[in-house]
């Protein structure tokens, strides 16, 4: 019976893509839940699959050099949020981080969430999800939802002219219907700088 499950998770695992992330609850039909989870374990001893975290788990993707590359912490947070199918926005030294404006990698990476509200570890890492108002999730920029995070970790009165100027060479290569979008929902310090940006 446990067998029969093993290679059913196995198969369904090798035919997605190398790296592709997998969630118990993926396999709910073929088992139930100890069953699937006593499946997952052997599995992972037997090196066929990774453990990433509690409850996720991958066939990583091997480089000849660097060897099996684990996720980024960025992949295991989107794929929590399709599943979730909620919204995150990165936030804090993340939100520098992606931009160029800081060079700190978080250990702890930061998302704010309509989603539930939860801590992810992995390892020396962990995602944290924040439950906030809709309203702050409503931008539709990447760029600009990024820019936006990220003046308000920086702070009014410490944002420096170098980074407004990285900011604003970012935001111009944002979609102009999203950053005109955007500018409507941010604070009206930020609006002045992200303002800057549809300047031609």
């Amino acid at each position: 019976m446990s067998e029969s499950i093993e290679n059913k998770i196995l198969l369904k695992i090798k035919k997605a893509r190398r790296g592709s992330l997998f969630f118990t609850e993926d396999f709910v039909r073929l088992g139930t839940s100890k069953a699937i989870s006593k499946a997952l374990e052997r599995l992972v001893e037997a090196q066929e699959v990774t453990r990433i975290a509690r409850g996720i788990y991958a066939r990583l993707n091997t480089d000849p050099i660097l060897g099996e590359i684990k996720p980024t912490t960025e992949d295991i947070a989107k794929a929590i949020a399709k599943r979730d199918k909620a919204r995150i926005i990165p936030t804090g030294t993340l939100a520098l981080n992606a931009l160029g404006l800081s060079t700190q990698v978080p250990m702890n990476a930061v998302y704010l969430t309509d989603g539930a509200a939860r801590k992810i570890n992995l390892g020396k890492r962990s995602i944290l999800f924040k439950k906030t108002a809709p309203k702050n999730l409503a931008t539709i920029g990447k760029i600009s939802s990024l820019c936006i995070q990220a003046l308000k970790e920086i702070g009014k009165e410490n944002v420096t002219e170098k980074e407004k100027e990285i900011i604003i060479k970012h935001l111009k290569t944002e979609d102009a219907y999203r950053l005109e979008h955007d500018i409507r929902l941010a604070p009206e310090w930020i609006r002045i700088i992200m303002k800057e940006a549809l300047k031609k």
